[in-house]
């Protein structure tokens, strides 16, 4: 399966990458910002996309909008992985497209289990 992390962080890419491994994903793509990553999904859509909530260019619920506007990409599985803690963003996330929500710090055992929640485990 393919997998796309979305994140400002080179670090939290890589942490995120090797999770998302060792969960079986064997292809995994990553982009800094929300417009490098809907060029990548329009490239080569992948089954989950891992995106932050705050990013420079093009943030987590403007990508997630415009995902979500494109038919095609109904599919995809969307996980926010962000260390924003509010209630409201969280409802954005959800309203905006999003199937789940992860605060960071994240482990692998939270990734899996939502990825069992999204039907991917």
């Amino acid at each position: 399966m393919r997998a796309l992390i979305v994140d400002d962080s080179r670090s939290m890419r890589s942490i995120l990458r090797r999770m998302v491994a060792g969960l079986g994903f064997a292809e995994i793509d990553e982009a800094e910002h929300g417009a490098a990553a809907l060029a990548q999904v329009d490239e080569c859509p992948p089954e989950l996309v891992l995106v932050d909530w705050n990013m420079p260019v093009m943030g987590g619920q403007e990508f997630i909008t415009e995902l979500r506007k494109q038919r095609a990409y109904d599919k995809i599985k969307v996980l926010v992985v962000t260390s924003e803690a509010s209630p409201r963003i969280v409802i954005d996330a959800l309203k905006a497209g999003a199937d789940e929500y992860a605060m960071k710090p994240v482990t692998q055992d939270v990734i899996s289990d939502k990825l069992a929640l999204m039907g991917l485990a």
